[in-house]
């Protein structure tokens, strides 16, 4: 109990800098608000008169305080290009297919590096080794954009097997929203494919040669065994860690697919945002991905205990 509220005070401590570094960066931003909701060619006297209604003239702490204690309520403001629409609509509009993208992604990486991990490790030094090794860097070496580019090239205009700019929430149909994100899923997880599989194969092939197994082995245990029953679980810690890290990363770095298949996600609205100088939509959604972030991490945290007990009694 003490360790999950020693958490949730760093979980509020890390969102707290997060929002106000945010907040701060945004205020150093060219632009003017006023004159994003207006446009231009008005008289000065309404762009003071907008600036004065916004707070936007209050001292800097002023302002930030007035948009945390908002923030905390769950209202994160509201957007300043027109139209105008309210921010945690906008947030709660995006945010599942970020977040559905980047959980499928890790999900296939995670399918295929297990095996491959464990296939390497158990030859390691071998030429099974070899060849898996080589063909991860160079699944690292392809940039995300080529990829993508690459598989729309030959399964969407090639084949036609996978649509290419279109997006179906899967609230309004889950087998064509499965159909559109299989593509985009793909690039993601050949980006943690190759990083998912190394990292998984050096823990193994340590916990190996832990004394352990060498006795399970002395006593005629099969070699699969050995491998899924006694070393993949002790070896899945830094997997666990960097599979927290990725979930929180691509949730909003995942600009460069979304831009590739023109899906509605945080990646692509906080680049529009930026641009545009909406700065209550990318604060809230900063915070938003920042929240995603810390509580994934958490998460994989408290799940050690699961993976290793002696965790557990160390941090009792």
């Amino acid at each position: 109990m003490r360790r999950i509220a020693w958490r949730a005070g760093e979980l509020l401590g890390v969102l707290f800098i997060v929002s106000f570094g945010v907040f701060m960066l945004l205020t150093l931003m060219p632009g003017d608000p006023a004159v994003a909701i207006l446009g231009e060619g008005h008289p000065p006297a309404d762009y003071e008169a907008l600036r004065q209604e916004l707070g936007l003239n209050d001292p800097l702490l002023v302002r930030y305080w007035d948009w945390l204690s908002a923030a905390v309520t769950g209202d994160l403001g509201t957007s300043l290009v027109p139209p105008q629409s309210d921010v945690s609509d906008r947030i709660l509009g995006a945010l599942p297919v970020s977040v559905q993208l980047a959980v499928m992604g890790l999900l296939i990486a995670l399918v295929l590096a297990v095996p491959l991990a464990m296939w390497s490790a158990a030859h390691a030094g071998g030429t099974v080794d070899r060849i898996i090794s080589a063909g991860m860097f160079a699944v690292l070496s392809v940039p995300s954009f080529l990829a993508g580019l690459l598989l729309i090239m030959v399964f969407a205009n090639g084949l036609g097997l996978f649509p290419r700019a279109q997006w179906v929430r899967i609230s309004e149909d889950p087998v064509a929203n499965l159909h559109h994100a299989v593509l985009p899923a793909i690039v993601i997880a050949l980006m943690e494919l190759a990083l998912f599989t190394r990292i998984l194969r050096n823990d193994l092939i340590v916990t190996l040669n832990e004394d352990y197994i060498l006795a399970a082995r002395a006593k005629g245990m099969p070699a699969w065994r050995i491998l899924v029953a006694d070393a993949l679980r002790p070896s899945s810690f830094s997997l666990v860690t960097l599979m927290g890290i990725s979930l929180g990363r691509l949730v909003g770095s995942t600009v460069i697919v979304e831009y590739l298949f023109a899906l509605p996600g945080m990646g692509s609205m906080i680049v529009t945002a930026s641009g545009q100088g909406d700065f209550p939509l990318v604060q809230g959604a900063v915070l938003v991905i920042a929240l995603v972030y810390v509580v994934v991490n958490a998460g994989i945290d408290l799940s050690y205990g699961y993976l290793d007990p002696r965790t557990r009694r160390a941090h009792a």
